[in-house]
């Protein structure tokens, strides 16, 4: 545990509690979103090939993910974690130049 708070620059346990918490409800989130949006966007499993609507539905994923880790961070008190840590995931996917 000492590693992680070392490499992340973080204080105290309750912190990581926190961060962890973070990301829990956002990859769930993210996952429970997306179906409603391909569902709108007329996008369903029934109507075209299953490899081809998950992977439409992981690339949806990525962003949505991007955007309420940000929300979730921000609500429990993290904003600046997350902010770099979004940065990071974003520059290491070659997209840096939509945070400049």
């Amino acid at each position: 545990m000492e590693k992680l708070k070392q490499r992340w620059g973080i204080d105290s346990n309750f912190q990581i509690a926190v961060i962890f918490i973070v990301f829990a409800i956002t990859g769930s989130t993210a996952s429970w979103v997306t179906k409603p949006i391909l569902d709108f966007l007329g996008i369903s499993r029934e109507a075209m090939n299953p490899f081809l609507y998950w992977f439409l539905r992981i690339v949806l994923i990525l962003p949505v993910y991007k955007l309420l880790l940000l929300f979730f961070g921000t609500v429990f008190g993290q904003r600046l974690f997350f902010w770099n840590f979004v940065k990071k995931m974003l520059q290491r996917m070659g997209f840096s130049f939509l945070y400049r």
